[in-house]
């Protein structure tokens, strides 16, 4: 009797944890070559060891740290604001019907607008500076924390409520003991929403509000100048700024959730 013979999958020949590096290094390669073999003679393809010879440069120089260190300071100061505001309206909505239909219409209006659509107002209010940029991220990071915690605290089991009740839990133990723990998860996935859109919109505010330090003036330095492969090494840096942030914040929410088992 014949016997068909299996061959093995290829990418069990990989470990798990570097199976989504394939993808990337693949690119690389071709990118390696279509450089190398000058599929085109443009100068917008450089070659990645330009990319990297400006990326020692702009380490080397301390630009890289200078920029960067902008750019994460807009951030996390614009996420922390808007986060911490999208919290407090967010748990109100969530326990107040009355609260919600004072405000929830102009609430789901507003979220419905542009956030590119407020730069001009805010360039009016606060000019092109870092006040501008900041108050930019946290419009960013504030509608999807609220919408997290709405829903978290909306979607708290009522029996947990009622047995709270029972044990003449006062407004703040309800909110500490009851209220916060069952709306934790979805909290945590607006948080890491605000993170994500709070680090485009770091971007989007430098590249729109043309003034200081920052990432976004690393793209515009490259563009203004030609400069193709301190472009395409700005663009690598917020990739995997924006990759770092998002995995811490996972890791937290796990530390912080682990529920201990018994």
């Amino acid at each position: 009797m014949a016997t068909t013979r299996s061959f093995p999958n290829p990418f069990t020949l990989v470990p798990r944890r570097l199976r989504g590096w394939i993808l990337p290094l693949l690119l690389l390669g071709v990118w390696a070559w279509a450089a190398h073999a000058r599929w085109t003679d443009s100068s917008l393809l450089v070659s990645p060891l330009d990319v990297w010879r400006r990326a020692v440069d702009q380490v080397r120089s301390g630009a890289l740290a200078q920029a960067l260190s902008a750019s994460l300071w807009r951030c996390l100061w614009g996420v922390a604001l808007g986060s911490a505001a999208g919290l407090a309206v967010g748990a109100l909505l969530g326990a107040s019907r009355r609260a919600e239909r004072l405000l929830g219409p102009s609430f789901h209006t507003l979220k419905q607008i542009s956030l590119f659509a407020w730069i001009p107002m805010l360039s009016v209010w606060f000019g092109i500076g870092d006040a501008a940029k900041v108050a930019f991220v946290a419009m960013a990071a504030f509608f999807p924390v609220v919408l997290g915690t709405f829903e978290g605290v909306r979607s708290v089991p009522r029996e947990y409520v009622e047995v709270a009740r029972v044990l003449d839990f006062s407004r703040w133990q309800m909110l500490a003991r009851v209220v916060l723990p069952a709306a934790a998860a979805s909290i945590f996935t607006g948080l890491q929403l605000a993170v994500i859109y709070g680090w485009l919109a770091t971007l989007g505010a430098e590249y729109l509000l043309a003034s200081g330090q920052g990432l976004g003036n690393t793209l515009i330095d490259g563009r203004e100048h030609f400069w193709m492969d301190l472009v395409l090494f700005g663009v690598v840096v917020i990739a995997l700024v924006g990759f770092a942030l998002n995995s811490l914040l996972v890791a937290v929410e796990r530390r912080l959730l682990a529920w201990p088992r018994y």
